[in-house]
């Protein structure tokens, strides 16, 4: 064979190696270190039964990506994972704590004393099935499995709806995602759009060092109730109502409304939240409505949440015609199209309420049914 030969030979694609295992994790947030706890306890052995893959460079999901101000004082609630309290890494009684380093922390010590065998950062290209088995494209590491518990989340993917006129601002527009500190603001009006608990409490945080106006697509639903976890429950049971259904899930605050708490209420006196209908288009300096009337600003804050990432799962064809997954099981974390795949963090199990629940009903439910088939 001559050198031309050769060269050409060794220019020729080695086929990717798949690693074997019954069951690939997808994410390494609650929900999937929920779902890894639980596998491990019901024996599917780490790394070679199991592997979980996140695509961070350390452990703390989406916690690490929070905005600093976000504290243990403030955040809505952080769930105690399964096996070990919060409080076991993490002193509470620091309430100026940031949830960035506090979470992330815990979720470390958590994977650690578990042995729960998380690969990072790899992510996850596409998954495609082939002769019962799906296999797992990565940026990293291949793998072929007989199961998924999906656990991506929405942090990933935030939603910023383009209005007429999005690329001739001449300010600046970010995401609740790119979020740091209100101190960035300071001397600029902002336009804080979004109707939701972290739109509110960045419009509240804001305001305190700058001009605001507060636009939102439907008027607030405020609701004169302390949110508990009974309040929490009843959301997420409405939301997989949906899902059940094959609809699109909802996100928890369409359904619960904003409480009236004594800080909203407080804004509502001070005039901040007096609150504008959504403009019509975006113009170089500011926005306009319907009736030609404009404001000025030096930026736009979407805080217009986030959608699921699951752009990966794609090649399964899951999404049916109401743009939904139909989803069955016990917590509605069970794809009824194929019940191989699990979506923990998917509508219901999106919230930090639902997604321990979810990660141990995704475990035992999809172990049960590789026993059988």
């Amino acid at each position: 064979m001559n050198k031309k030969a050769d060269i050409k030979q060794n220019k020729v694609k080695q086929p990717d190696v798949f690693y074997k295992v019954d069951i690939v994790v997808i994410g390494a947030g609650q929900a999937g270190l929920s779902a890894a706890y639980h596998l491990k306890r019901a024996g599917i052995a780490p790394g070679k039964g199991f592997v979980v893959l996140d695509d961070e460079f350390g452990a703390g999901g989406a916690w690490q990506h929070r905005w600093d101000s976000l504290t243990l004082s403030t955040v809505n609630g952080i769930n105690d994972l399964p096996g070990m309290p919060f409080t076991d890494a993490v002193d509470t009684g620091d309430n100026l704590l940031q949830a960035n380093i506090a979470v992330p922390s815990y979720y470390k010590q958590y994977e650690k004393r578990f042995g729960l065998p998380i690969i990072r950062p790899v992510r996850v290209e596409k998954v495609y099935e082939k002769n019962r088995r799906f296999f797992i494209k990565t940026n990293g590491v291949q793998f072929s499995a007989r199961g998924i518990i999906n656990a991506t989340g929405t942090w990933k993917s935030p939603f910023c709806p383009h209005y007429p006129g999005w690329d001739k601002f001449k300010g600046r527009q970010l995401h609740t995602g790119e979020y740091k500190s209100a101190a960035e603001f300071i001397g600029k009006h902002v336009i804080v759009v979004g109707g939701g608990i972290s739109a509110v409490q960045l419009l509240d945080e804001i305001s305190k060092v700058t001009s605001t106006t507060w636009v939102t697509r439907q008027p607030p639903d405020f609701k004169n109730y302390k949110f508990t976890q009974d309040k929490g429950r009843e959301a997420v049971a409405r939301v997989e109502e949906r899902v059940r259904e094959g609809l699109p899930p909802q996100s928890v605050v369409s359904v619960t409304g904003l409480p009236l708490t004594p800080a909203i209420k407080e804004l509502l006196k001070n005039g901040v939240m007096d609150r504008k209908p959504m403009f019509k288009e975006i113009t170089k300096t500011g926005v306009r409505w319907e009736d030609n009337t404009e404001i000025a600003a030096d930026v736009i804050f979407w805080n217009t949440g986030f959608r699921h990432s699951l752009e990966h799962l794609a090649p399964l064809q899951l999404q049916n015609e109401k743009d939904g997954i139909t989803m069955t099981g016990k917590l509605a974390t069970q794809v009824a199209k194929d019940p191989r795949i699990h979506l923990t963090g998917y509508g219901p199990s999106a919230s930090t309420i639902g997604a321990n629940r979810a990660g141990r009903a995704a475990a035992r439910e999809l172990i049960d049914f590789l026993t059988r088939d």
